[in-house]
């Protein structure tokens, strides 16, 4: 199988991708709300409060994302368009124009007609893969940078380790700092952030003029108080979780810019000299070293600006806005809406609910097995393994003559669902009709079996149902008073008036029985389905309304209980029971006839079953 939908099977690839859907719109929100929050604060805030809050704002996209995983729960993160109530009449036919077997409209309209597309499995691993790229490389930096502390490297003069120990001192720094010289530097380099080591360039301490150097010093020693250190590895590990999302680089570029400027408030601030600090900064403007984003370097930011910044010079302001990431994320926010809108409102769904294991489904036919709709919306599952769960939850329950889906009509899943019966009580908040309480036992399904399905047109044995040569044998419909009862509705005797469209096929050894009133070919195909555990297309071309009165016995067909379905082709020749020989013989008596065939045939696939979590 392919490793995709395998991936699309998966609870926490689904939660996952989810989250990471929904992280698009919070990280465009959280970068707004800051962006406007910034731009007030511009005029009467320092760098350092105006980095907080780039802080602040960067910690949030963090946590919205792990507030949302937690928040979704197991089942949640599913879009739950399954549990919509649908105003959909079910279908009058189980044959569609086309002339497949297919589910009723209203079974339809809430399963997905393919397997969940694999967007989210997608989703999640392209963003293992970008995350796991950018791991190597922030993994890659840090080696470099912790080697950098012995590779090519030697101890400043004592005199300037005792100028940084004073320095350090002015700034209240009481950690030891290590000043060496290195020949992979530039300029001056901060590395590590419990034992600090400050790197300078081979030459600058004797080359530069010492107020320059002091003053350099001063910044990067700014950097070890701050703990800047750890702050930009911190900011590194939220890169690379959600580099998918300009809004993240954004904020993380302001928190670097603005991490350069409060140094160099502390820089200025101790050597009271800011014309000869911007001199420094300016002697480093021509190097431009590419330095790691793992190392602290004096010439982090954009120093023309944190020049004319010190010299009290007004520079065009830079843009704020996110520049050519508002596109990006403009179409990321077209994603994301796929998801939002693929969401649907809370399902209903029962506030106490039991399940059990019961005895073994298997063999278990005359025992209680069953699953009951009880007056004011309680659910009562006897022995019931969790195909027939599925069958009665995702059938048509419009009237009190509702059937569940034929066992044929769910198809997949692993053995047990077959082998193993579960006890079910289940209340909901409130009394609740009929169509609400199928649709809980759906939603109890999904959260407690961790139950996913699709829909599927397959290849399967059919029943044609054809008129003989000799027409068709129907009596016409007489006049009646026809009562209809509502679901949940039990189906009683009313002096003057009939139950129509319904006429229940009792089949026995030794018979078979089929009474009706004002039926539709409609209403004899959905029992004879019932009845054959296949579906029956209807090619009769009958329209009109008919009568039943049929009892019909047939003593040699009960003779021969292995005989096979009359007309059966071939390769889907069958055993057939008795009951199902009378039901041919039954329908020729009509002028009908029942052809077995293959067609194609709408089927609920199970994608995903576990069994029920502890109550």
């Amino acid at each position: 199988m392919n490793a995709i939908p395998m991936l699309a099977s998966e609870p926490w690839v689904e939660r996952l991708g989810w989250t990471l859907v929904h992280f698009l719109w919070q990280g465009l929100a959280i970068a707004l709300l800051y962006g406007v929050t910034d731009r007030v604060m511009a005029r009467t805030c320092s760098p350092n409060g105006r980095y907080l809050l780039a802080c602040a704002a960067l910690v949030t996209m963090m946590a919205a994302p792990l507030t949302t995983w937690a928040l979704m729960g197991p089942r949640a993160a599913s879009p739950d368009t399954a549990y919509q109530i649908h105003g959909v009449p079910p279908a009058p036919s189980a044959t569609s124009a086309g002339g497949a077997a297919t589910l009723p409209d209203s079974i339809r309209a809430i399963v997905p007609e393919a397997q969940p597309a694999p967007f989210l499995a997608w989703v999640v691993v392209i963003w293992l893969a970008g995350a796991a790229a950018l791991w190597v490389r922030l993994a890659g930096g840090w080696v470099v940078a912790a080697r950098m502390r012995s590779i090519l490297v030697r101890r400043a003069p004592p005199e300037w380790q005792q100028t940084l120990q004073r320095l350090g001192a002015q700034i209240g720094l009481s950690r030891p700092v290590r000043l060496l010289v290195s020949a992979l530097v530039q300029v001056p380099t901060v590395v590590g952030w419990l034992r600090p080591v400050v790197l300078v360039p081979v030459g600058s301490l004797g080359g530069l003029p010492a107020e320059y150097v002091e003053a350099l010093l001063l910044h990067e020693l700014a950097h070890i108080r701050r703990h800047d250190y750890l702050v930009n590895m911190l900011q590194s590990v939220a890169e690379a979780l959600l580099f998918y999302h300009p809004a993240v680089w954004w904020v993380s570029g302001h928190i670097r810019a603005r991490r350069e400027l409060c140094c160099d408030d502390v820089a200025v601030s101790v050597s009271g000299d800011a014309l000869t600090y911007a001199r420094a900064l300016a002697q480093l403007e021509s190097y431009h070293p590419a330095h790691l984003s793992t190392a602290l370097a004096a010439t982090g930011g954009s120093l023309a600006d944190r020049i004319a910044r010190l010299l009290g010079q007004k520079r065009p302001a830079a843009r704020t806005g996110l520049g050519p990431g508002v596109v990006t994320i403009a179409v990321l926010l077209v994603t994301a809406g796929y998801g939002l809108w693929a969401q649907s409102a809370a399902h209903p769904t029962f506030e106490v609910a039991s399940i059990k294991r019961g005895a073994s489904a298997v063999g278990s036919m005359d025992g209680p097995m069953g699953v009951s709709y009880k007056a004011g919306g309680r659910m009562i599952g006897m022995n019931a393994p969790l195909r027939l769960l599925i069958q009665f939850a995702y059938a048509v329950h419009d009237s009190p003559h509702s059937q569940p889906l034929r066992a044929s009509q769910v198809v997949g899943g692993p053995a047990w669902m077959d082998s193993e019966g579960y006890d079910i009580e289940a209340k909901p908040a409130a009394n609740t009709d009929q169509q609400h309480a199928w649709l809980m036992l759906q939603s109890l399904l999904a959260d407690r079996f961790r139950l996913t399905l699709h829909r599927e047109t397959r290849e399967l044995p059919v029943y044609d149902l054809t008129a003989r040569s000799g027409g068709i044998k129907l009596p016409a419909a007489r006049e009646a008073n026809c009562v209809s009862f509502q679901p949940g509705m039990t189906p009683r005797s009313i002096p003057g008036s009939v139950d129509c469209g319904y006429a229940p096929l009792m089949v026995s050894s030794t018979g078979l029985r089929m009474n009706g009133r004002k039926l539709h070919m409609a209403d004899l195909v959905r029992e004879l389905a019932m009845t054959l555990g296949r579906p029956v297309m209807d090619k009769t071309g009958f329209t009109g309304e008919f009568d039943l009165n049929l009892n019909y016995t047939d003593d040699g067909l009960t003779k021969s209980p292995v005989s096979a379905a009359p007309d059966d082709p071939g390769d889907n020749r069958l055993p057939a029971e008795p009951n199902l020989a009378i039901v041919f013989s039954a329908m020729q008596q009509l002028g009908l006839k029942l052809q077995p065939a293959k067609g194609p045939v709408e089927v609920l696939v199970v994608d995903h079953a576990e069994r029920p979590t502890a109550n």
